[in-house]
C-alpha cells in the first residue's frame, strides 16, 4: 500500500539552476569616474585659472597615482592659484609653506611644547591634504630633507614618537628655474620623491586677456569654485586606479624606456627602479584620464617627459655642447621599439 501511494506521488518541480550574479564591471567604472573627475575638475578650476590644463592634468595623474608634484616655472604663472584651486575643488584642506633660508624643519613638522603635564605636540603645516611649499629651492637642506619621511613615509617623527599624515596627502612644491641667487640646489634623492614634474608656463594672447580683466567679475575668483568631490571618493577611484591593466608588452616597452636612461651617452645618472614604478604608477593615471582602462604605449611616451627629466642628470662635457635631459629623454622615446598592442 505504502509503494503504491508512493508511487502514485507527484514528482516534485524542478528547479532552475541558480544563475551566478554579474560582476560589476570594475573597469566601466574606474574608466567612467575617471574621466568624470578630470572633466569635473578641469571646468571648476579654469573658473579662477586660466589655460593650466596641462599642469592640472599631472597634478590630477599625480593625486591619482598617490604620488608629489615638482611645478617649475617663473613667478608670477598662477602656480600658488592653481594649487589654490585644486583643493577647493577637491574639498581638501591645504597650507601653505614659504621657503626661506631662515625657515627651520620644526616649522614644516611641528614641535612638542613642554607643559606641566609633560610634552605636547602641536602639528605643523605638513599635517595637511595639500601642501604647497612655495620655492622649496630656497629653504636650506636640513629643512628640505625634513619633508623627505612625509613625502615618502607619509608620516613624520617628532621626539622619537611617529605621527601618521592625513590621507590624501600630495606635496606640491614650486621653484623658480632662471633664479640662483640665495637658492639650495634639490639633492637627487629628494627629487626622486616627485613623482612627476609640470610647468605652468605662459598663456596665450587670448588667456592673458582673460586674466587681465578676470577680477572685473569678482574679487576673488576663488569664489566661484565649488567642490566637485570629496577626499573620500577621491580616495575610491585612487584605488581603482591600481587596478587599470598593463599588458605584459607595455610592462616591457615601459621598463626598457626607464632602463635605457642608464646607458644613454648623454646622461650621467639614469632613472632609479622607483622611477619606473613612477612610470607604471603615472601612465595608469593618465589611461584613465583619457577614458581607458588599460595603458597603451601612448600613455607611457606622453608621461614619461615627465615622470623621468627631473631625475637625471646631464654629463658636464655633454651639456656644454648643448645636450639636456629632455633631448635625451626624447631621443629615448624615439629610439626605443614601440610593441604593436591590442586595445583591452
Amino acid at each position: 500500500m505504502e509503494a503504491d501511494l508512493a508511487a502514485s506521488a507527484p514528482e516534485p518541480a524542478l528547479q532552475p539552476a541558480p544563475q551566478p550574479t554579474p560582476e560589476p564591471d570594475s573597469r566601466a567604472d574606474v574608466t567612467g569616474a575617471g574621466r568624470r573627475l578630470w572633466d569635473d575638475l578641469r571646468r571648476s578650476v579654469a573658473r579662477a585659472v586660466v589655460g593650466a590644463d596641462e599642469p592640472l592634468r599631472m597634478i590630477t595623474v599625480a593625486l591619482l597615482a598617490d604620488g608629489h608634484v615638482l611645478l617649475e616655472d617663473v613667478p608670477g604663472t598662477g602656480k600658488t592659484l592653481l594649487a589654490r584651486a585644486v583643493a577647493r575643488s577637491l574639498d581638501l584642506r591645504m597650507t601653505r609653506i614659504q621657503g626661506t633660508p631662515d625657515l627651520l624643519p620644526s616649522d614644516v613638522t611641528g614641535s612638542s611644547l613642554f607643559e606641566p603635564g609633560g610634552l605636547r605636540f602641536v602639528p605643523g603645516p605638513v599635517f595637511t591634504n595639500l601642501l604647497l611649499v612655495d620655492e622649496v629651492n630656497r629653504a636650506t637642506p636640513r629643512t628640505q630633507s625634513a619633508l623627505l619621511e612625509a613625502m615618502q613615509e607619509r608620516q613624520v617623527t617628532i621626539e622619537g614618537t611617529t605621527h601618521l599624515l592625513p590621507d590624501p596627502f600630495l606635496v606640491l612644491a614650486t621653484q623658480n628655474p632662471v633664479e640662483f641667487e640665495g637658492t639650495f640646489a634639490l639633492p637627487q634623492a629628494q627629487l626622486d620623491r616627485f613623482l612627476l614634474r609640470a610647468r605652468v608656463g605662459y598663456p596665450d594672447g587670448e588667456g592673458e586677456r582673460q586674466i587681465a580683466r578676470r577680477y572685473q567679475a569678482a574679487a576673488e575668483p576663488l569664489d566661484a569654485i565649488d567642490p566637485v568631490i570629496d577626499g573620500a571618493r577621491l580616495l575610491e577611484v585612487r584605488e581603482q586606479v591600481r587596478r587599470v591593466r598593463v599588458a605584459d608588452e607595455v610592462e616591457a616597452y615601459l621598463v626598457e624606456v626607464a632602463r635605457a636612461t642608464r646607458s644613454h651617452p648623454d646622461l650621467e645618472l639614469g632613472a632609479s627602479p622607483r622611477a619606473t614604478v613612477a612610470l607604471y604608477r603615472v601612465a595608469q593615471a593618465f589611461a584613465v584620464l583619457e577614458g581607458r582602462a588599460f595603458v597603451t604605449p601612448d600613455d607611457v611616451k606622453a608621461v614619461a617627459p615627465a615622470v623621468l627629466v627631473h631625475r637625471l642628470v646631464v654629463n658636464l662635457d655633454r651639456s656644454l655642447h648643448g645636450a639636456t635631459a629632455e633631448g635625451a629623454v626624447a631621443a629615448i622615446l624615439g629610439s626605443v621599439p614601440v610593441p604593436p598592442v591590442a586595445g583591452g
